[in-house]
């Protein structure tokens, strides 16, 4: 380990990341505060990830808890959390993983009352929903707010992830083409926007932890200033059936 980081947790956390970034990048890292939306499948690797790489501060958004069908894929359960609310596991998790990081917990349902409440300070929105809904629930106060938004999502083995900017050429309904667009979220425009999503999607284990990664990841390019975000309208798609279908494509 360099002695440079010798006596300081934090920085020996992080040493093995230290040629990839500068110090200033990565203090940069160190004073940002990103929220998360959902601590389940996808939710759990991000939070995982970015406690790992020294966040500063974590928001844990989720109203569930833990039960037998989240085993083969969510990394933060486990058979002795069973029936314990997801964000209270995951502040413990990533206070076992780095103490360094802050977190503060909201277990309860995205809505239109709540949403500045919970995001209004954050650096970063990081999406790890299964809903359409809230989706464009949180996509629009980011947009409103300047607050860059990442999108992941996947469906049984297939992934996708975007970050949408505040000057993003498109935003998360226009990219998606949802019956949303330029509209009031009224009771008939909710409905329609429940109706995209319907039922429980199929997913396995690596889908969802890839694309927590990914959004880790991209969380800590538009943070540092390092590498090239994937920024709407570009999109990373993947099929881990079909290796050749990772592509980046413009929607």
């Amino acid at each position: 380990m360099p002695t440079r980081y010798i006596g300081d947790g934090y920085w020996e956390i992080a040493s093995r990341q230290m040629s990839i970034v500068t110090r200033s990048e990565q203090e940069r890292f160190k004073d940002a505060k990103i929220t998360v939306i959902g601590c389940g499948g996808i939710g759990g690797e991000t939070i995982e990830m970015l406690a790992r790489m020294g966040i500063g501060e974590l928001v844990l958004v989720d109203k569930d808890a833990f039960d037998l069908s989240n085993l083969n894929r969510q990394t933060l359960a486990s058979l002795s959390d069973l029936g314990l609310e997801k964000t209270d596991v995951a502040a413990d998790k990533v206070r076992l993983i780095n103490p360094y990081v802050k977190t503060t917990t909201f277990n309860e349902h995205i809505d239109q009352s709540n949403i500045k409440k919970v995001i209004g300070d954050s650096d970063i929105v990081i999406d790890a929903l299964d809903n359409v809904l809230t989706r464009v629930i949180v996509s629009r106060t980011a947009k409103e707010l300047g607050i860059p938004y990442i999108h992941g999502a996947i469906h049984g083995t297939q992934g996708q992830i975007t970050v949408f900017l505040p000057n993003s050429d498109k935003t998360y309904e226009e990219m998606f083409n949802l019956p949303s667009i330029g509209k009031e979220l009224n009771d008939d425009v909710i409905n329609d926007l429940k109706n995209v999503t319907s039922g429980v999607p199929p997913v396995i284990g690596p889908t969802p932890n890839i694309i927590g990664c990914l959004e880790a990841f991209e969380a800590y390019k538009i943070i540092t200033g390092i590498g090239k975000v994937t920024v709407a309208p570009k999109i990373l798609t993947y099929d881990l059936l079909d290796f050749s279908s990772f592509s980046l494509d413009e929607l």
